[in-house]
């Protein structure tokens, strides 16, 4: 089972004709609400990719938590394991462009209750992480994953340095390539010495997303290249929590390291040609569809 920890939150989303831009005020569409959090995203990517998976993380007591809570279950997301504490329910304000580019502010709200006390890891062969929780958190459920040989993945996002003790509990960093140059360092070294460098403090596997270029990994001090599918972009957002969660979902599963990093593209490509975040999230069927009509 692939054990999610992170955030939950609810999307507030407007399409606007372009991101704005500081001291500008821009007209936009309706919102609307949507199920998103990138710990509740990935886990909701994860079991639509067929993973068994549960959800750690924390809501509020209001309107909120009750759609995050459906949009889990409905993906088949075990939520033994979600709290509900006295602080509102997290919410992301999200504006998408008419080119299908986005901008993001969160507010933590109950994510920033989450805890690794009494985590239940019984079952659990990998554990997914971000860093929309509070680091402490993130550090210590890592450790205590590495002392039970629970493979540990985490997507660093939103970029922050980490500690070096908990790269060295990683089974796989994935990072964006803003990501990896801010962790790396920050200079402008080629993409794959980056890698090299930031995998040296402890990751056993590094996974970098390239956008419309594609995917690079570094496994076992091999360089692997996947390349992005064309689709039409109508919305990007939870596109990178898609490739997370079908990522770990295939990994999970025991597949390669190639076509697994092909599946979690794939995905993360077909729910850019849709609205929202989990909403969506593509189905395994659905992506292995995908593929098939790819490869004739």
């Amino acid at each position: 089972m692939i054990l999610v920890a992170g955030s939950a939150n609810i999307d507030f989303v407007v399409r606007v004709p372009h991101i704005v831009t500081p001291g500008e005020t821009l007209l936009g569409s309706d919102y609307a609400l949507f199920a998103g959090g990138k710990g509740a995203n990935q886990a909701v990517a994860a079991a639509r990719c067929g993973a068994p998976t549960a959800f750690l993380g924390a809501v509020g007591a209001d309107p909120f938590a009750a759609q995050l809570r459906a949009s889990l279950e409905q993906a088949g997301v075990d939520l033994s394991r979600l709290r509900t504490v006295p602080r509102p329910t997290g919410a992301a304000f999200i504006s998408v462009s008419d080119a299908g580019e986005n901008a993001i502010t969160v507010a933590p709200g109950a994510n920033a209750a989450v805890t690794a006390e009494g985590v239940d890891l019984e079952g659990v062969s990998w554990l997914l992480l971000q860093l929309e929780i509070p680091l402490e958190t993130v550090v210590a459920l890592a450790a205590q994953a590495r002392r039970r040989g629970v493979r540990v993945m985490l997507n660093a996002a939103p970029a922050r340095d980490l500690p070096e003790h908990l790269l060295s509990d990683l089974e796989v960093l994935l990072v964006n390539a803003g990501e990896l140059r801010q962790l790396a360092g920050g200079d402008d070294a080629p993409l794959e010495d980056l890698a090299a460098r930031l995998q040296a403090r402890g990751p056993r596997a590094l996974v970098v997303t390239l956008g419309g270029e594609g995917v690079y990994a570094r496994v076992d001090q091999q360089n692997l290249y996947i390349g992005a599918f064309a689709v039409g972009v109508l919305d990007t957002t939870g596109a990178g929590d898609t490739f997370a969660g079908a990522l770990a979902s295939r990994l999970a599963a025991g597949e390669d390291w190639a076509p697994a990093l092909r599946f979690a593209a794939a995905a993360a490509a077909l729910a850019c040609t849709r609205a929202g975040a989990q909403a969506s999230m593509p189905t395994l069927e659905e992506t292995q569809a995908f593929l098939r009509a790819r490869a004739d």
